[in-house]
């Protein structure tokens, strides 16, 4: 029997495995905090710069590897970081000084985890299905990169406590290279289905976003999901334990947020495909403020957190189907992977801001709480930046596909 290697359902599960792998790995790196800064003598601004580093060239790499894999298709690119990312993950391990670990920890996962970025794999997921279930499929995609968060949460904290915190960033390192042979089933033709051929230039497009002011709007919004995830990603777990609670309550509250956000993800994925995707986005920016709000205002107790934690984790990564959604539908999916990588460039420069803000704010202050009060008035902004978005096709698309039938 002869199998189809590069089937809709093999791409669709390949490209979901990326996800989950380089996703959930990333997600982690909060819990290497405290046991590397006290084995190191570091403050948690340094190991807080070292993250931004690594979310800042993680943007600035993004635009650079989608351009490739518009071009050339996602495995070339995907293989390559996979190794990247790899290195970089042994060589924070080793990592003795501080120049070291902002080369390793930062500059070199940061561009492993550009090079194996989910929105990567999602392009190519997007490319294999109809424009009907297209939101679906990019729900599906961004689910699977907080399967990633729900399974590797506990592992890290579990190997940690099992092995060292040298040997658990060695089996992270391993987990990622498997990245290397999902990467052979993704479809290298950068055709998409049900799409009508383009013959528009990588500049064109560039100048055509450019110019769009939906295009900015969200660039602008997503610098807001950057702030609000980079953070709490990184500093919540030393948040938890500042508070005097167990470790495991931030393993469990991260492993909260991923499990809520596959739901979060395929809901609005599903949203995505029956309303409007801009107005959606204002909605989520909108409760997260508001969660956050909570959040402060609130005794801090393990409930309070876990239902914090819950809640934020269905308004997670339930941006990016919409954001690459209203990317795709607008300009069309012959170059989503570059227009989405400059976009996404956008959340990384906040999600620099806000992890290396928590850890300066913090050695400054003792305290998070103003980079909490900063993320939720944010949220606020971001939900008000939205709304008056454009998210109808180009007329160039409409065209083309009255020409088509």
């Amino acid at each position: 029997m002869n199998i189809n290697w590069r089937s809709p359902m093999l791409v669709i599960a390949s490209g979901c495995l990326v996800a989950m792998m380089g996703f959930g790995t990333r997600s982690m790196f909060g819990f290497f905090m405290e046991p590397m800064t006290g084995a190191n003598g570091w403050s948690r601004e340094t190991f807080s710069l070292a993250m931004a580093i690594q979310n800042l060239l993680w943007g600035l790499a993004v635009p650079i590897a989608g351009a490739i894999a518009d071009k050339y298709g996602p495995m070339r690119v995907l293989m390559l970081g996979s190794v990247f990312y790899a290195l970089g993950i042994i060589g924070m391990a080793g990592s003795q000084s501080v120049v070291s670990l902002y080369l390793f920890g930062g500059l070199l996962t940061g561009l492993g985890v550009a090079f194996t970025a989910f929105s990567i794999a999602m392009a190519a997921i997007a490319r294999v299905v109809s424009p009907e279930r297209r939101s679906l499929a990019l729900g599906l995609g961004t689910a699977a990169g907080s399967v990633g968060q729900v399974v590797f949460s506990p592992l890290a904290l579990h190997w940690i406590y099992t092995y060292g915190w040298h040997d658990a960033l060695y089996i992270h390192a391993c987990v990622v290279l498997l990245i290397f042979p999902l990467a052979f089933v993704l479809p290298s033709d950068t055709q998409a289905k049900g799409e009508i051929h383009s013959d528009q230039s990588l500049k064109d497009a560039l100048s055509e976003a450019k110019d769009h002011y939906g295009f900015v709007l969200l660039t602008i919004g997503f610098f807001v999901c950057g702030f609000q995830l980079g953070f709490i990603t990184i500093h919540l777990p030393p948040y938890v334990s500042d508070l005097g609670l167990d470790a495991e309550v931030a393993a469990i509250a991260l492993a909260l947020i991923g499990g809520f956000n596959i739901i979060g993800s395929l809901g609005s994925g599903l949203i995505g495909q029956r309303w409007s995707k801009k107005k959606s986005l204002s909605f989520i920016y909108l409760f997260r403020g508001l969660l956050i709000l909570g959040l402060m205002l609130l005794p801090k107790t393990e409930t309070v957190l876990f239902v914090f934690a819950a809640s934020m984790g269905l308004l997670w990564l339930s941006t990016v189907p919409l954001t690459s959604g209203i990317i795709a539908q607008v300009f069309g999916l012959r170059y989503m992977a570059t227009l989405f990588g400059i976009v996404f460039l956008s959340h990384q420069l906040g999600s620099f801001l806000g992890i290396w803000l928590g850890g300066l704010l913090f050695d400054a202050t003792g305290s998070y709480d103003v980079v909490w009060w900063l993320g939720a008035a944010l949220g606020l902004a971001a939900a008000i930046v939205h709304w008056p978005i454009d998210e109808k096709p180009l007329s160039r698309l409409a065209i083309k596909k009255a020409n088509a039938t």
